[in-house]
Formats: C-alpha cells, structure tokens, sequence
C-alpha cells in the first residue's frame, strides 16, 4: 500500500453531476392553481415535453459499488424524467471503522448528510493557507543547537456526527475518515453549476477506478511532481482494486490539538471556551492575523462555516410537541449555501402526526427517509394527483417546484431530510399559522369554493393554533426519533 503522504493528498477522483434546469412559473386560472412556462434553455416547447411530471414515483438505490471498506449505492435517476428535468443527483455511502473516502472533488456542488456514525472531514479550499504543522527538532552535535524540520501540514480538518449537513462547493478537493467504531453513513446530493450535460452515473461507470493521475504520460507527470517515474505509477493507480473507500490498517496519522500538546492553564482553557455553535467557521478566522495579507478569498471561502447539524432539537425552526419539529438550513442560517445554490430541511413526525399541504415555490424537493413510514400525496398544478402512495427508509421522491405535497406519519412515526433546489427555498402552507387560507378574507374564501360564511370560518381557523406540523386529532403519540 503506498505511504499516507502519497495517497492523501495527490489520489483524487473524479464525480460529475447533472445540470440544473431553473422552472419559470407564474399563478393563475382557478384558485391556488399554477401555470408552468416550461423549463429555461434550449427549445421551450421541447423543454415542455421533455420536463412534463405526469406521474412520480419513490425510487430506490439500484446498483452498489463495493469498496475496500464500505460502498457507494446509486440511485438510477436517468431513468426518471422528474430526477434529469431538476437536474439533480443522489447517492449513498457507507463507511466502515477505519475508512478512508479518498480524495474527490466534482463539476457539482453538494450537499451531505450525516446519517449516522461519526468521524473527519478534510476539505482542501484552493488559495487557503494550511495552518496546521507538526515539526521535527533534529540536534546537530556541531553546533550543538537544535533545528526544527518540517514533518506534515495541512488545511484544518473537521469532526462530523449524525445529523450533520456539510457544503462542499464544486471543484474543490475533499476527503472522509471513519474514526469511529460504527459504520459511517451518509447521503448526498449533487447540484452542477456548469451546462454539461452527461450524466453522472453513467460517467462514473465509464471511469471505475480511475483517477485524475491516470491520463498523463507517467514521464511528464513525474518530472511536474518532482518525483519518481516509479512514484507516478503508482499515483495513477494502475493495479489498484481497492475502490474508492480504502482501509486505513492502523488508523489515521493527521495534525491535531489534543489536551497532551496543549499547556494552557485549566482556567484559561475555562475563558477561552466557546460552545460549538458559536465558535469560528472551519477556515478559523485566526488565519487573517496569522498570514498578514489576505486575498480576498481567505476572507470569504476560508473562514465559510461548512457544517451545519439540523438534528438537534435545541437548534428546531417549528416544533409542535404533540406532532413533530422542522429544522431548515438556508443561506440565512448557512451562508455557504448561497454559492452551494442548495438548501435542507430535516422535518421529524410523530405517529399518525401531518405535515400541512404545501408547495415549494422556487425549488424542487428531494425528500430521502431516515426512519419510519409515511403516506405522501403529490398533486401537480392542474389539481391532477401525480403520486399517491408510500415512502420507507432509504427512498426517495423527487417533488416538482410548485407541485403540492401532503404528508402524514404511520403509526412508527415518519423523519426525511428534503434537499432543495435553491439556497433559500421557499414554502407556501395551505393551512394553518402563516398559510394561504389564513390570508384570504372569509367572503373570498366563500365565494371562490361556493361556501356558506360558517364553512369558510371553520375552514380557515380550524388549523389556526398550528403551523406547518399538525397532531392527530385521534390520540396521543408514542412514537420518539
């Protein structure tokens, strides 16, 4: 197995994903009706045709790729209109203890959730400056003085753990490690920011195990690396099966701060606390003071906070305790999802507990089951039911932008993460708090249904005390996450 030196830095794959088709919509017809334009690009009546959502359907990984120490399972999305017209992609791995994910980056911005397991997450941001170091003191008898030889240095890593939502922007170089005793699990979705068209599965199939190293004549490599001709092969992998989740026999060797290295005080380690919420993004923001000029970029991509946990009850948007919470990550609360151009949403229901009928008004949805079961009905915006059926663990449905969506718990319960199209996506609620029916005036909502004024009151106020999570009017719950 060649060195950790060799193999972490330089062995980078490559994963490509989907264009984003952006829908143009406007409202009209009869009430809480949209009407489509089609899709932006090429032909606009082909675009129509093309990204016309007839009937959806829950879809499930249908090939896995096994690893060394875990595997990729693909979702095969090409198959689905719904999945090529919003131009998104999927994909699960699995890790297990002493799991390498090795180096990668992709022509997509992505976004991943940290199903279960826990571990380190290393991200190599172009143009920051890498400010952990290990020296080694070599003495000289000579001149009897000590010098300090550089042994490692690298960019700040960053500890994950279930529940947790990680940006990476496209093009930059990432890496995963499993440090923990239980499989890692994780799921991630793909957003290109560039017009190519190839799909990613099909892309990836083509180029099983390759990596970037593989196309360069070994001579010119070797000669650019300032290494060996030998070296150079073995970079470009050329007998390697170990796929592209490795074991790492012996565990992990990276830079750290430990309690051992540090010789602060207890009280002082006391005044300098933050809790982790409030702490410095991952690109720490000491790096401006350390490195006297900055770029630009050290300002903005090296001190984004990447990581977000929407698992946490504390840190929920909407809580009903009798239905369930919602926990939305955006470029308000995340702001590095304004250049991820993608949101989430992990939403927790009770048993028999609903989610209020709604539409996403400038995204599309990409709901993936965490745990439980739940009835889902989708209706496009000509009122026609386009999905009417059940999700379970490990599946997922792709919900158009501006198609409704209607949700409610069995009796196990119901949680999902959404992934939205959209860095600051954007529900409008049917009823309940903050809705639709809440906003209209009970003669408009008397007169467009043909309602008498006591139909419409109930109508608009029955829902009136809940917002987006509703509890079942049957019962309590037992059901707990």
């Amino acid at each position: 197995m060649a060195s950790m030196s060799t193999v972490l830095p330089l062995c980078l794959g490559l994963l490509l994903f989907l264009q984003v088709s952006t829908a143009s919509v406007s409202f009209g017809g009869s009430p809480l009706q949209s009407a489509s334009r089609g899709f932006r690009g090429g032909d606009q009546q082909a675009s129509q045709q093309q990204c016309r959502f007839e009937h959806l359907a829950a879809v499930e990984a249908t090939h896995q790729q096994r690893s060394e120490a875990g595997f990729t399972e693909y979702f095969n999305t090409e198959a689905r209109n719904e999945f090529r017209c919003a131009g998104v992609n999927v994909r699960r791995m699995v890790v297990e203890s002493k799991g390498l994910v090795l180096p990668t980056y992709a022509n997509a911005h992505k976004l991943v959730y940290i199903v279960q397991g826990r571990g380190v997450l290393g991200i190599a941001m172009p143009g920051c400056p890498a400010t952990f170091q290990q020296m080694a003191t070599a003495s000289s008898d000579e001149a009897q003085m000590s010098t300090q030889k550089l042994m490692d240095e690298h960019q700040q890593l960053q500890q994950f753990s279930q529940g947790d939502l990680i940006a990476i922007p496209a093009g930059v170089a990432h890496w995963l490690y499993n440090n923990g005793d239980s499989p890692v699990e994780f799921y991630m979705a793909g957003k290109p920011r560039s017009s190519w068209q190839q799909h990613p599965y099909q892309a990836e199939q083509q180029s099983n195990n390759q990596n970037i190293f593989a196309g360069f004549n070994p001579d010119m490599l070797a000669e650019a690396l300032g290494v060996s001709r030998q070296t150079v092969i073995r970079l470009q992998g050329q007998n390697d099966q170990r796929g592209a989740i490795i074991r790492v026999e012996h565990g992990l060797q990276a830079v750290q701060p430990s309690l051992q290295t540090e010789p602060a005080r207890e009280e002082q380690a006391q005044e300098e606390y933050v809790p982790e919420q409030e702490q410095p993004s991952s690109w720490s923001s000491q790096r401006a003071s350390s490195w006297g000029q900055q770029n630009g970029l050290d300002e903005i991509m090296c001190a984004s906070k990447l990581r977000k946990n929407i698992n946490n009850p504390q840190s929920t948007d909407v809580f009903n305790p009798r239905g369930g919470r919602i926990t939305r990550a955006n470029s308000q609360n995340f702001p590095i999802l304004n250049t991820i151009q993608m949101s989430a949403t992990r939403t927790v229901l009770q048993n028999n507990a609903l989610l209020t009928p709604h539409w996403t008004m400038n995204a599309h949805t990409v709901m993936y089951v965490t745990a439980g079961q739940g009835c889902i009905q989708v209706v496009d915006h000509r009122g026609r039911s386009v999905f009417d059926g059940e999700l379970r663990q490990q599946q997922i449905l792709l919900i158009p932008q501006n198609f409704v969506v209607s949700v409610k718990a069995q009796r196990e319960g119901f949680a999902w993460v959404s992934f939205k199209t959209n860095h600051n996506a954007i529900d409008s609620q049917i009823a309940g708090k903050a809705s639709v029916l809440r906003a209209l005036p009970v003669d408009v909502i008397a007169n467009a249904y043909r309602l008498s004024r006591e139909e419409s009151r109930s109508l608009k106020f029955n829902r009136g005390d809940e917002m987006a999570v509703f509890a079942p009017r049957n019962g309590e719950q037992t059901y707990t996450e």
